[in-house]
């Protein structure tokens, strides 16, 4: 990555995808189907970028045996989201993901609500951030699109940022052109200061194209939407549709 990169024709988009939820599916009855590893592996053969997996604190979905697994299945990195606690520290340096995305977690919340107060908790991530970059692995922080936080996140000398577009997601008309100028501006202004910006959270067919067309974004990580409609028509179907929307963004396809 350089400031000096031409935005005439950005980089090709790449897709994460969450495969949680297929792990949600298995856990509602116990057993083994559906397995995430089989998800990983559609992704994998129908041109996915990478997996991404949250194993949370009270393992709702995400096993700790399905991150090895997952591992194991794929050649396709592992971006691996976890809370900031040292049993997850514990985890990722057992692991060795490609990458760990420190994320905001609550016992109670059905999904992340919002980004991680990288500002406010300096302290609590800082040696975290650290022994994971130590261990080669390169850390991201799921955070809003804010000023603030991007600046915390240069001082605690993460590479990567990933905005939460959940907000964006839940909008409409002006109201969310306000926030897609956010994360535009967001996006930026990482890009400028060094740091790979990504985003995730609620993105859809039909919301993900003024999203993906943000030039300094190098990757979405979407799931929820993805296992839902792979329901009706597949996985296979779902992650290529939504490739093909991203790369129509990108003037790719």
């Amino acid at each position: 990555m350089t400031s000096a990169q031409s935005f005439d024709r950005p980089a090709r988009l790449r897709l994460g995808v969450n495969i949680d939820h297929v792990a949600t599916i298995r856990n509602a009855r116990g057993g083994d189907h559906p397995d995430p590893v089989r998800a990983a592996e559609i992704v994998a053969a129908v041109g996915g970028d990478g997996i991404t997996a949250h194993l949370r604190e009270d393992r709702r979905h995400i096993r700790d045996a399905d991150v090895a697994r997952i591992q194991a299945a794929t050649n396709l990195p592992l971006n691996f989201e976890m809370a900031a606690t040292e049993e997850m520290l514990d985890f990722a340096l057992r692991h060795k993901p490609h990458a760990a995305c420190i994320v905001p977690e609550k016992r109670e919340e059905r999904t992340t609500e919002g980004g991680l107060d990288a500002a406010g908790l300096h302290n609590q991530l800082a040696p975290i951030v650290a022994r994971l970059s130590d261990a080669g692995i390169r850390v991201s922080l799921f955070i809003e699109p804010d000023a603030r936080q991007i600046e915390a996140a240069m001082r605690l000398n993460a590479p990567v940022v990933e905005f939460h577009t959940g907000r964006y997601a839940q909008l409409d008309g002006e109201a969310r052109a306000v926030e897609l100028r956010r994360l535009e501006d967001a996006a930026a202004l990482a890009w400028k200061n060094g740091i790979e910006p990504h985003a995730g959270h609620g993105l859809t067919y039909d919301n993900v194209v003024p999203i993906a067309a943000i030039p300094q974004l190098a990757e979405l990580n979407i799931g929820h939407y993805l296992i839902g409609e792979a329901i009706f028509t597949g996985l296979d179907v779902a992650v290529q549709k939504m490739r093909a929307l991203m790369d129509e963004a990108r003037g790719w396809s």
